[in-house]
């Protein structure tokens, strides 16, 4: 991926394992922190790399616990802990966002003062950003809810799916990427099955499965994505660096 690192936080699913937080990645280009997806247990993980105040940049796929819960304590941790962050933290994430978490952390008449841990911005099909060193292009895609893949570009190209059912959106964005990190839920409406991972990863240049879902071990959803894509496939394991 060239100057693009990404670090697995996390890829459990739909909660996490003694040994695996839920979905979290850190994304890193020379200086540039992002921290892609905030599931639950992976604010831990995290700062094994970086602290959480010198994050350039939040990006969070959809509003579900297993993708998100972990922004309600980054939230305590900027605002009322031993973090010195410069300024409110960018994040980029589904229209509400904001509402959401405001909606759990306000514990009175008063609302919680979201914004002034976090610098929201509401991401709609095609938003494209630039973090640092690091262009971030985002699509809706096919979730039952409003929910997004992105592609990160800095020298090289990494494509992540969130969750999502294959789409046309999620084709489209890893068409010639570097690395498709792609989720395999299960066999339903809302997420992919391995070989369907396999499937949308025709266009990209090596395939990570993630989020692999109960029933199925991270092995046998590796040897299902091979069955539909030729070239490399690995599993997300929580802590590898890719």
């Amino acid at each position: 991926m060239s100057d693009l690192r990404l670090t697995v936080l996390g890829s459990a699913t739909p909660y996490p394992s003694a040994d695996n937080p839920c979905s979290g990645y850190l994304v890193t280009s020379g200086d540039t922190r992002i921290w892609m997806d905030a599931g639950t247990g992976t604010l831990g993980p995290l700062q094994r790399h970086t602290r959480l105040d010198k994050l350039d940049a939040i990006w969070i796929s959809h509003l579900h616990a297993d993708h998100s819960a972990d922004l309600l304590t980054a939230y305590y941790g900027l605002l009322y802990a031993d973090l010195e962050p410069r300024a409110p933290i960018p994040l980029y994430g589904p229209p509400g966002i904001a509402d959401r978490l405001a909606g759990f952390l306000t514990n009175g008449p008063t609302r919680s003062p979201i914004e002034s841990a976090f610098a929201v911005t509401e991401l709609t099909d095609g938003h494209s950003a630039v973090v640092g060193s690091v262009r971030l292009t985002s699509r809706a895609v096919e979730h039952g809810l409003p929910a997004f893949a992105v592609r990160l570009e800095s020298g090289g190209s990494l494509v992540y799916s969130g969750d999502t059912a294959p789409c046309a959106a999620l084709s489209e964005l890893a068409d010639g990427c570097d690395v498709l990190l792609c989720e395999a839920g299960g066999a339903d409406p809302a997420h992919h099955t391995p070989e369907q991972a396999g499937d949308s990863a025709a266009g990209a240049g090596r395939l990570v499965v993630t989020h692999v879902g109960p029933g199925i071990t991270p092995a046998e959803a590796v040897a299902r994505a091979r069955t539909r894509y030729d070239g490399p496939v690995e599993y997300a394991a929580p802590g590898s660096i890719l």
